[in-house]
């Protein structure tokens, strides 16, 4: 469609994002002579070397969150990871060079974090990253902080965007967007409400939680592996944390449960969160105009989707 980005476009995005930053740490006080993208997808992750800084700054949103709603997301992130690095957790922690805050110039909200060396010749164990997160989960329990119910869900964000696919048949076929509108209409009470949610499972208790695929999001730093990227920061069941990954990540963190004295994951509650999971990946494929490989890189996704139980068999 005429109306995807294209890569030139996508390009003066990244550039405008990296003066951005630059700007921003100058601004700040940090010596900055040779920023470095690191990664540029959803967001542009950029060193400003040579100081040990990472700036962070989201690019592709939603339409429906503004700068101010996404600095009370970024706000969010850097307490619980500020909080996990104190009690010795081993997180990519806020830098120390910088106040703890989100900083907005130029049209971006962007965050700073300390800057580790990657491992780039290690390949990630999945398994053993999801036996930790049980270990992530136990650090969790004791924040003090106050989180929102399943917002990691974006439920606003789901509806808003199902509506708007109404108008992509280029991107989504009527019968599964259809399809989709009929699960989310049974699973949005339950991911707006957390009196629904405790109703519908009863004695599943809910906790701090990553709130974004924390065994693929952990960074394998030259010393050591560390939890990072706590963007979507949430309290909901530890089973948000495991969605569609599958029989064997959910046997791998259920051993670390049981070393850590927690409860093993409930199959109600996963078939739950693997829906949801499933219609934030159907959602974002309204985000493609802004981000056109996403339609390649959620097509097994939606296939996967179209094979599993309607709304997860939480509909009764």
């Amino acid at each position: 469609m005429a109306d995807f980005l294209t890569p030139r476009h996508i390009a003066r995005r990244t550039s405008a994002a990296v003066d951005a930053a630059v700007g921003a740490g100058r601004g700040l006080g940090l010596a900055v002579t040779d920023a470095t993208v690191l990664h540029d997808l959803f967001s542009v992750v950029v060193h400003l070397a040579p100081s040990p800084v990472v700036a962070r700054i989201p690019t592709v949103l939603p339409p429906d969150v503004d700068l101010d709603s996404l600095a009370r997301r970024q706000q969010a992130e850097l307490d619980v990871t500020r909080w996990l690095a104190e009690q010795g957790t081993p997180v990519i922690p806020p830098s120390p060079l910088v106040a703890a805050e989100p900083v907005r110039r130029d049209g971006f909200s962007m965050t700073f974090w300390q800057f580790v060396e990657e491992d780039r010749d290690r390949k990630p164990d999945y398994a053993a990253n999801a036996e930790s997160v049980a270990d992530l989960h136990a650090a969790l329990r004791a924040y003090p902080g106050r989180l929102s119910f399943l917002s990691a869900a974006e439920p606003r964000f789901v509806t808003e965007s199902l509506a708007r696919l109404g108008e992509r048949p280029d991107l989504i076929g009527p019968a599964d967007l259809e399809r989709a509108r009929r699960e989310w209409r049974v699973l949005e009470p339950l991911v707006r409400s957390r009196a629904a949610f405790e109703e519908r499972f009863p004695g599943i208790e809910l906790q701090p939680v990553h709130g974004d695929s924390p065994p693929a999001n952990i960074f394998p730093g030259v010393e050591r592996d560390l939890y990072a990227d706590f963007e979507l920061v949430t309290l909901g069941p530890v089973e948000w944390d495991l969605a569609a990954l599958g029989p064997a990540l959910e046997s791998a963190y259920n051993r670390g449960a049981r070393r850590n004295g927690m409860r093993p994951l409930d199959e109600a509650v996963l078939g739950f969160v693997n829906a949801v999971g499933m219609l934030r990946a159907v959602a974002c494929l309204a985000l493609a105009p802004q981000l056109p490989p996403l339609v390649e890189y959620l097509t097994p996704a939606v296939d996967q989707w179209r094979t599993m139980p309607f709304a997860g068999g939480v509909a009764r």
